[in-house]
């Protein structure tokens, strides 16, 4: 039941339609007078991301605006942000959400239903292991061989790239026969990288790696362009996959049930939502987002003693963010590691 059946049947009155911009800017102005100047700046960040968020997935009218829209904002944000940081932004959406609840743009107690993360819980331990990673990537390459989910799944667990950067590659960024893929900033075109142009970059692909994108562009890729020409690596049958597309294909992958295991939560798949539904995968406790992926990636390739800077360059992010955020090896195992260049001294 959408946002405006349910005003209606607890107000027995419809919703008034609000643009998300419109909205921001009224709220913005209702806080002007209580709020500090700094104070101000930071919910005119906060909302404006989301708004930012209502814009690309489609949503321009509040009415439309359900804890569910607020829930997918998080997990796309969850992918860039801290827990803490994360718990910050989500705090304010739930302030401009009650504030359109008061102007019968958005549905009565959607605020209410809003839940924030925790601020104090360390979001960095949570990451893909390679033995988690592992049966995943086999069960793909065993049954939906080259698939848009098999073709993404590898290439994020192999290269550790973000899933934005994914997204926005193109089909001539492969270069098959050279088993490399091209990275580039297109902030023009609505592919952006994080860090701009200075993360552009080449990175080089396993031959098996490189064997299943081709496959997935001959066999099983929409042949089509998005809305400025260009020709996307993973499509839709329209075009360029949305962000939250993305993210519904690494949640589904991750499902236990979904590659062949015994539910580790007593559930049965025949009535468990999760395993029933692909856009439901995330109420799997199980699944993980794109970043733990990139995380767990991160940690893999360091387990195999490739070097710290290597792996800094490949997934561009800075040695020191690598260290405090992305390296979840225990301190054990970085001194055994360290111990195998020491044996001869």
């Amino acid at each position: 039941m959408n946002a405006r059946s349910d005003a209606s049947n607890s107000r027995g009155q419809p919703l008034e339609p609000l643009k998300p911009s419109r909205a921001k800017a009224l709220y913005l102005k209702s806080r002007k007078d209580e709020l500090a100047e700094r104070s101000l700046e930071l919910h005119d960040k906060h909302v404006g991301s989301f708004v930012e968020f209502c814009d690309e997935n489609g949503i321009d009218n509040m009415n439309d605006v359900s804890a569910r829209t607020v829930n997918e904002y998080r997990l796309e944000i969850g992918e860039d942000y801290q827990q803490s940081t994360m718990s910050i932004y989500l705090s304010t959406v739930r302030q401009f959400v009650r504030f359109c609840e008061g102007m019968n743009a958005v549905a009565p107690n959607v605020s209410e239903r809003i839940v924030l993360p925790d601020r104090d819980r360390n979001a960095c331990t949570e990451a893909l292991e390679a033995d988690d990673a592992r049966p995943i990537l086999s069960y793909l390459r065993k049954y939906h061989y080259a698939s848009r989910t098999h073709a993404l799944m590898a290439l994020l667990w192999h290269t550790g790239i973000r899933t934005g950067t994914a997204r926005g590659l193109d089909v001539e960024d492969l270069e098959a026969e050279r088993d490399r893929l091209r990275i580039r900033h297109r902030p023009e075109t609505d592919t952006p990288l994080k860090n701009g142009q200075n993360a552009e970059r080449y990175i080089a692909l396993s031959e098996e790696v490189s064997d299943v994108l081709a496959a997935y562009i001959e066999e099983h890729r929409h042949n089509v362009t998005d809305e400025y020409g260009r020709k996307p690596l993973f499509t839709t049958n329209r075009g360029r996959p949305a962000k939250n597309s993305i993210r519904r294909n690494i949640y589904a992958a991750t499902r236990p049930c979904a590659v062949g295991q015994d539910c580790p939560h007593g559930r049965e798949p025949e009535t468990c939502e999760a395993a029933q539904r692909t856009n439901d995968a995330c109420k799997c406790p199980s699944t993980v987002s794109g970043h733990p992926v990139r995380r767990g990636a991160i940690t893999h390739h360091l387990r195999r003693d490739i070097p710290q800077q290597a792996v800094s360059d490949r997934m561009d992010v800075s040695e020191k963010v690598l260290s405090e955020h992305y390296d979840i090896r225990t301190e054990d195992e970085k001194a055994e590691q360290r111990r195998k260049f020491l044996t001869n001294l």
